[in-house]
């Protein structure tokens, strides 16, 4: 099981990896995919030409990124007729991504028709959740007719990162409790106790928890009320404004956190506040996390802002050193996989990159090869 082909469909992009073993052979990115005079007019135009471009031959699971898998999927599937009509299912718990996923899917059956296809869910490592976590206190009939829960999200990225930490750190992965930040675009945190996800701060979809590029992250409830009775706001306008336009970008006016920090450094108001409203809510978060695990043996900041935002690590875990958490300035500045809380330090802070393909892959082979 040593040739993979790893399809990440995004919502206007599709990221392409192709495995020899551990050895990546092919990658790439398909962009702008429907826009005007951007790239491909659709997700199937795209598959195919990625599919037309690559040496196939050997070939032995083809491995799928599926946003949302809800309550059935706990774990990476074959797919079969079945569960692709079961992921359509799932398209209004996540309308801007399942589509995407499934059109690759599609493209990549119709195309390679001998090949096992695996369907990678990302929210199937936050499966094994509390009840309490995953449960809103609302109506617990209406919670059920609308599948409303937390489901957690990036959870490919939390899988990955939690078990390289444990190797970073030469521990057993099912005896470390780990916080991880994945800070990009898209913002979450998870506690990850002896390698299972018990807290995670996406919900119901990828808007919930820590201030993001474009999203506000949590926020009361009654704000869209607001929105709705005071302002005339559609849902529709209230789902765009608080997606797409909030967060760093509603706040400084950019999403990209090094800008953000350019003009905090060149002391622009918004851009400061911006970045002390971002790292506050990480620091909240990483100490009520603390609290539920108990014991924290490692914080692991990982994705673009993560892995390269050396002021937002020190920000976001500052205060905290009663915790037994601090960050070694010098080696926060270095770069690469390390650790960057100082020697002797109670809890290990540490910076890992993520690899969602290279999980996915890894989780495309278990399940193919248990197939044949």
């Amino acid at each position: 099981m040593s040739r993979v082909l790893v399809l990440n469909c995004g919502s206007s992009s599709v990221k392409y990896r192709l495995y020899d073993g551990d050895e990546v052979r092919d990658s790439g990115t398909v962009e702008r995919i429907g826009e005007p005079g951007g790239g491909p007019a659709d997700h199937e135009t795209a598959v195919r030409e990625i599919l037309g471009r690559l040496d196939l031959a050997g070939l032995t699971a083809v491995g799928h990124r599926v946003v949302h898998g809800g309550r059935r999927f706990a774990e990476p599937v074959l797919v079969d007729d079945a569960v692709f009509a079961a992921i359509e299912g799932l398209v209004p718990l996540a309308p801007l991504h399942n589509p995407a996923n499934l059109a690759g899917i599609r493209v990549a059956r119709e195309a390679l028709p001998g090949v096992p296809q695996v369907a990678v869910f990302d929210t199937a490592f936050h499966h094994t959740l509390p009840e309490a976590a995953a449960t809103y206190a609302i109506d617990r009939d209406t919670a059920a007719r609308y599948d409303i829960r937390r489901y957690g999200f990036h959870g490919t990225s939390h899988a990955y990162v939690s078990r390289r930490t444990a190797e970073l750190l030469g521990r057993p992965y099912e005896e470390l409790n780990t916080i991880t930040l994945h800070l990009g675009n898209g913002a979450s945190a998870c506690a990850v106790a002896g390698g299972r996800s018990v807290a995670t701060s996406m919900g119901m979809s990828p808007l919930e928890g820590l201030v993001m590029g474009t999203r506000s992250g949590d926020l009361d409830p009654t704000i869209i009320f607001h929105l709705r009775r005071e302002g005339g706001l559609g849902v529709d306008e209230i789902d765009d404004l608080l997606n797409h336009r909030s967060g760093l970008l509603g706040l400084a006016g950019v999403n990209d956190m090094r800008e953000v920090l350019a003009r905090r450094d060149a002391g622009d108001p918004a851009a400061t506040l911006a970045f002390a409203v971002y790292t506050r809510r990480i620091t909240g978060y990483v100490g009520a996390y603390y609290a539920l695990l108990g014991r924290v043996d490692a914080v692991t900041f990982t994705a673009g802002v993560g892995e390269h935002a050396a002021a937002v690590r020190t920000a976001a875990l500052a205060g905290l050193e009663r915790l037994g958490i601090a960050v070694d300035p010098g080696r926060n500045a270095g770069r690469g996989d390390r650790v960057i809380s100082p020697d002797g330090a109670e809890v290990t802070v540490c910076v890992v990159g993520t690899d969602e393909e290279r999980e996915i892959a890894r989780e495309t082979r278990a399940v193919a090869g248990a197939t044949r």
